[in-house]
Formats: C-alpha cells, structure tokens, sequence
C-alpha cells in the first residue's frame, strides 16, 4: 500500500514545492512507501527533474499535467479571483484529484507552501470518522473582522467551521461517491459565486456538515497574534506570510532549515535580498483589498448566503 500525496504547482512556484518536497522525504518512515504527484500546467522539463530527484526506494514521484478540457469551465473571471486581484488555475487542481485518481480511496493534498515536520504518513492515517475530508480550521483569518463576516453573512457558514484547503485528507471514495465535482460545476456555472477564496468557499460549502477537524498543528499558520506552536507537524507560509518576501516570519526557521537542503537555496535567498520594502507594502495590501471586496459582496443579491435563503440548492 502507497501513501498518495497531491500538490498543485505552476512552474514559478517550484523552489518553494521542492523546499516542502525535502522536508516531506527528509520524515518519511522509510518501512512506509508514499507516492508524490505533481498536478500542474507546463512544469518546465528542468523543474521536473529538479523535484523528480527527490525519488527514494519508497518515495515516487509523479507528474499529472491539467489538460485544457478539464478545466475549461473555470474561467479567469472576477469571481474566481483568490484572495487579491491575480488568478490562477492551479487552486482549482486539487477539486479533480478524486475523479482523476479512482485507484486511491483515501489521500492526502497539500500546497507547496508548506513544510512538514513530522511524517505525513501520520496525516495520512487520520480517521475521518465517515466524514467527507478531514481538514483544519483556518487560522489565518480568525482575527480578521471583516474576514469573520465574510465567512458568515457572504457564505452563510459558521466561523468555526470553515477550514482551510491547504491541507486535505480526502476520502476520494466518497467524493466520488456523492459526485463532489458535479456539484462544484454546478453550482459555478449556474451561480458564479464571488469569492474572496473560490477553491475553499466551494469545498467549505459542498462539505459542510461532512469535515473532520483535525490538529492545528497539522496545518500551523504564521500570523501576527498567535505564538508559534510546539513542533507544528506542517507549517503552511498561507497568505503573506512568505519567508522568501518576508524577514522575521513565524515559523521561518522550519523554511530555511529545508531550503539550504536544496538546489533552490541560494536563488530564495536571493529572492528574498530582491523583494523590496514597497513589494512588501503591496504585499501587505493585498489584505486591505479582500476586506474591501467584502462589502460589496455583503450587498450582492446573489451571494451564497442570499441564495441559500431565496431558494432551496440541492447540494
């Protein structure tokens, strides 16, 4: 039996997955075996061979490339716009793992801004009690106001549930099972829900009610209130809180430590030297602009909360 593990990519994010791909092989059980794919659009040849050499006797790595077809009703369009004013496809990627791969029945999703700690096996063999994903509570947002209102009176969900889909364990049998991505097309093409984080609000939705929550510390976020947690299992750099843009972030050790492990090492440090101080005041806008969209949303006569209170959604 493999550990199937998932993470979406575009070709510029790759120094950071292979950062995250070091620290998953550097704690993987080696009496375990575990299976890498890579779900991306165009991965140059030389970041390929740069993350396939992470391969052990029981660490495979694969490639998966998105074909158009797949995802062509998902347009670059306001609505799916993730978190700030640019867009990407590859947030989307990992509502397709289930369908795409019926071989596994359980896996695991996680972005490639992230760095384990501990063994994903231990992830991996979370119970999900029946439940649809096992998942954690978003801690990025907690202590954003507008963000709390987002969450209740846009989506109409409770704040203490709403998770973040940086980390997924997924029961892929299930999912395909009750048809999670005929729900996630349906409800996009006859809807076009605004979304501050389209991916997420779409599997917070289709699965509430059906999330196992699991240990903060499997999905551990820097921010600028909480104190680091004791030996966080995954870091997950969530945001703007990139320790490649960013000096003195939480968490930034867990970064650096596996980043000097590879090839990658001297071209983030030199990212970071490069990343000015009025990058990062853009950076930091960024928030400003989630919040601002927030009001309009609350206004829009077709948000998910309106929706769900004018009429009866089959979900």
């Amino acid at each position: 039996m493999t550990i199937p593990v998932f993470y979406s990519i575009s070709d510029d994010f790759t120094p950071y997955a292979a950062v995250s791909l070091n620290s998953l092989v550097k704690f993987s059980d080696p009496a375990k075996d575990y299976t890498v794919v890579f779900l991306h659009q165009g991965l140059s040849a030389d970041h390929r061979a740069a993350l396939a050499a992470y391969s052990r006797s029981n660490v495979h790595i694969e490639f998966h490339e998105m074909s158009e077809d797949q995802l062509a009703p998902i347009q670059n369009r306001k609505e799916n716009f993730l978190r700030a004013e640019f867009f990407t496809l590859s947030i989307f990627y990992r509502l397709f793992i289930p369908d795409l791969f019926p071989q596994y029945d359980k896996l695991v999703y996680i972005d490639s801004d992230t760095v384990l700690n501990a063994d994903i096996a231990g992830l991996y063999e979370q119970d999900l009690n029946g439940k649809l994903i096992g998942a954690c509570r978003d801690g990025s947002i907690q202590y954003v106001k507008p963000l709390q209102v987002y969450i209740k009176d846009v989506l109409g969900l409770p704040n203490d549930s709403y998770i973040n889909s940086g980390m997924l364990v997924m029961d892929a049998k299930q999912l395909r099972e009750k048809k999670f991505l005929d729900k996630f097309f349906y409800l996009l093409g006859k809807y076009h829900f605004n979304s501050i984080a389209p991916d997420q609000d779409y599997i917070n939705e289709i699965c509430s009610g059906q999330i196992q929550y699991l240990d903060p510390r499997w999905d551990a976020m820097p921010n600028e209130v909480d104190p680091e947690m004791p030996d966080p299992c995954m870091i997950h750099y969530n945001l703007f809180y990139k320790p490649w843009h960013f000096e003195h972030t939480k968490y930034e050790r867990y970064f650096w430590g596996s980043a000097k492990e590879t090839v990658f090492y001297n071209e983030l440090k030199q990212e970071l030297a490069a990343f000015s101080d009025a990058d990062r005041q853009k950076e930091m806008g960024k928030m400003d602009f989630m919040v601002a969209r927030v009001k309009d949303m609350l206004a829009d006569p077709n948000n998910w909360l309106h929706v769900k209170q004018s009429e009866t959604v089959t979900l």
